[in-house]
């Protein structure tokens, strides 16, 4: 009886792997601006949800049309003016005496909506808006003003100094600050770090020593806790942060302006120097900063945005 042969078993071991395709370009996704804005807004968001390989945030104005359109129209609701009218390069304050003393430097038309004023120079080529103050406000601005694709956004405020070398009148350009408030976590993950655009920075730093002013840089803690001046468990946490001034705002427009994709800076003028003794701002003291420093402030302001639009500065942004 013949042996039957056994079957030689391969060595080749199957991979269990599937076979990978190529990941398409965008091009071959079909979501290339031009075919994105000639569907509808519904059609527009199926070309994203029906897509594998594109997993867009449609909490964000740039790829939600529908939010788009509420933002534009509450833009002009809260502002009193169309968003046609809003420049490219943008000062952002929460002091309504900055609104004023631009209308009166440029002559431009002021509106006032429900929530904000905002003055529009063609000469300066440049917008202002007051957006009050605190973090809530101050996302709030960062996201309506992002539908009309902002060039460059200057941040003109006012902060604690921290340092015992710091004075009023001092002026920080911040290179970071820390999200100890609560609306920046609505844009980014914790983790994420509140940073500016460093082209505006460095644009906005150069323009004060042409002024044959100084200027400190650093990290600016920026919280939503008004009172923390008595609060010896919070100041002792300050000392060991090493912050150089603290703020309700900036974080949260450094943050929100990343995730929005809108190029933003800051220029701070210290205030007050709640630290030291009888150094937390007062009504008294805060006239003396508002008469003082802030005409200054506001001309550094608007050199930057105006000098940013004449030389076509190209300010480079993260792309996603």
């Amino acid at each position: 009886m013949a042996k039957r042969k056994k079957a030689v078993k391969s060595s080749k071991k199957k991979s269990s792997r599937k076979p990978t395709r190529a990941r398409p370009t965008q091009v071959t996704m079909g979501l290339e601006s031009s075919k994105i804005r000639d569907r509808s807004p519904d059609k527009q968001l199926n070309l994203f949800r029906n897509n594998p390989y594109v997993i867009p945030n449609l909490n964000r104005t740039y790829n939600n049309p529908k939010k788009a359109k509420i933002a534009r129209d509450m833009l002009e609701r809260y502002t009193g003016s169309a968003p046609s009218k809003f420049k490219k390069q943008i000062i952002l304050t929460n002091f309504e005496y900055y609104v004023e003393r631009f209308h009166s430097l440029c002559g431009s038309e002021k509106t006032r909506g429900s929530a904000m004023t905002v003055v529009h120079s063609d000469s300066a080529d440049v917008t202002v808006v007051n957006f009050s103050i605190g973090s809530p406000m101050a996302a709030l601005a960062m996201e309506l003003i992002s539908i009309v694709e902002p060039k460059a956004v200057l941040f003109l405020g006012m902060c604690g100094g921290l340092h015992r070398t710091l004075k009023k009148g001092d002026f920080i350009v911040p290179t970071a600050a820390i999200r100890d408030e609560g609306a920046s976590i609505h844009f980014m993950p914790r983790q994420v770090p509140a940073l500016p655009t460093f082209k505006i920075q460095k644009f906005v730093s150069e323009i004060v020593v042409e002024r044959g002013l100084d200027y400190r840089t650093g990290v600016i803690h920026t919280m939503d806790y008004r009172f923390w001046e008595f609060d010896e468990k919070f100041k002792a946490q300050l000392y060991e942060e090493r912050a150089l001034g603290i703020d309700m705002e900036t974080a949260t427009l450094f943050v929100a302006g990343f995730a929005s994709k809108v190029p933003i800076g800051a220029l701070l003028l210290v205030s007050d120097l709640p630290l030291k003794r009888g150094g937390i701002k007062t009504k008294k003291s805060a006239s003396s900063v508002f008469k003082t420093f802030t005409d200054l402030h506001l001309e550094i302001g608007i050199k930057a945005m105006s000098e940013i639009s004449e030389k076509g500065e190209h300010i480079r942004h993260y792309k996603w």
